[in-house]
């Protein structure tokens, strides 16, 4: 798809085509549908017109049901856009800005349309809430868009007037635009090259030394999560995002939009909760198991911050370096999932078999952390079999490999 294609499917007549593409898609074989289309459509936009019907149904998976049914999408934007849920509660720390925001390399729009609507939220719930509804008549903040990609900005911008958000976009280079007529931008800085990803944010473009810079200002810039500690500049937050389990991000915040004193948080959606480096203890205590396992969420895990895991359930670790924390009383944390220890055995493939086999377990799930093995080929070789299921957890304890027997609490 280009730009004049783009413009072409909002005509009233490209409309009518992307609307029938998208109610038959899925319904009719590509071939049969695109057949049928092209019967009263140029080709070339019955193409877009299928392009598009499969990003959306797609793009469900990060946003909104109804905002994906009236937004555009290129395939690399829809890869590479933020979900909606954590746009959202980024976008609900831009709430308290005054003045215009900036949205630097705004891709296909995703946090665009999370800070355009920020604006009237006092809230990040009611940021949520807002985003969820795809209400058009959410009064937003004024914020402006810029992509280098002539297409992407196109995209960008089509998608907040299909919302009916107050947002303009501009095909520009970031690194040359003047920055101050705005109170704070956001940065996605892109993190591929013609290879896939890359994990080096010296290989980021544009290139490090202008995150640096932005992050001097009133900033947030989006980064991989598996970032360094080091690499974090001196006197920014940086936090860990993650979503029912699964980290989705890191971002980091500069000038006036960084908390105080906070160096690292982590933040788990959908229920917001967030830890900080001042709830983490330098020096925690470091035993061997007790009743529980507290597997602590991986946003947690990539702050650093499970001494706080076991400062809130009063409990330890099992080891300094491994990300597992044990207590003896029933935990209550949001942090993290629970286990209670059933069992444990050495780390042996023999011993490890007969277990399985004489339990009759047929279900077998296999966590490790701190030992060099495959979970996977583990499983393999224990020859699960039977209708009982089991949880190991395959870790080092007192130097030496051993495995825990878990039942998850409930």
């Amino acid at each position: 798809m280009d730009v004049e294609t783009l413009k072409s499917l909002r005509t009233p007549p490209g409309r009518e085509l992307l609307a029938e593409a998208v109610a038959s898609y899925g319904t009719e074989g590509d071939f049969t549908l695109g057949t049928r289309l092209r019967r009263s459509h140029p080709p070339e936009l019955v193409a877009a017109a299928l392009t598009q019907a499969r990003l959306r149904q797609r793009a469900r998976a990060k946003f909104d049901p109804d905002d994906a049914a009236r937004m555009f999408f290129t395939a690399d934007g829809l890869e590479q856009a933020t979900r909606a849920s954590v746009s959202a509660h980024r976008a609900a720390r831009f709430a308290s800005v005054s003045g215009p925001v900036a949205d630097l390399c705004c891709g296909i729009g995703g946090d665009l349309i999370a800070l355009a609507r920020s604006g009237s939220a006092a809230t990040g719930d009611n940021v949520t809430r807002a985003y969820a509804t795809g209400a058009a008549d959410v009064a937003g903040a004024s914020v402006t868009g810029v992509d280098l990609d002539q297409l992407t900005a196109a995209v960008a911008q089509a998608n907040a007037e299909e919302l009916g958000l107050d947002a303009t976009v501009v095909e520009a280079d970031v690194t040359t635009l003047d920055r101050t007529p705005f109170s704070a931008v956001m940065c996605d800085p892109s993190r591929r090259n013609p290879r896939g990803r890359v994990f080096d944010p010296d290989a980021y473009r544009p290139a490090w030394s202008f995150v640096a810079e932005l992050l001097r200002e009133s900033a947030c810039v989006k980064v991989a999560p598996g970032i360094r500690h080091g690499q974090i500049p001196t006197g920014v937050e940086a936090e860990w995002v993650s979503e029912r389990g699964e980290v989705k991000e890191a971002a980091l915040w500069g000038g006036a939009l960084a908390n105080p004193g906070v160096r690292r948080r982590a933040t788990l959606l959908p229920g917001g909760v967030t830890v900080t480096d001042a709830d983490a203890p330098d020096d925690p205590a470091v035993a061997p198991p007790g009743r529980w396992l507290i597997e602590p969420d991986g946003a947690v895990i990539r702050a650093g911050l499970v001494t706080a895991v076991a400062a809130e359930v009063n409990g330890w670790l099992l080891d300094r370096q491994i990300a597992y924390v044990s207590t003896d009383t029933a935990p209550a944390t949001r942090l993290g999932r629970a286990y209670e220890i059933v069992d444990r055995l050495p780390y042996d493939t023999k011993r490890l078999r007969a277990y399985v086999r004489d339990r009759e377990i047929g279900t077998l799930t296999v966590k490790k952390r701190g030992v060099g093995i495959t979970p996977e080929a583990l499983r393999r070789d224990l020859r699960p079999h039977g209708g009982n299921q089991a949880t190991l957890v395959v870790t080092r304890l007192q130097g030496r490999a051993a495995v825990l027997v878990v039942v998850p609490q409930r």
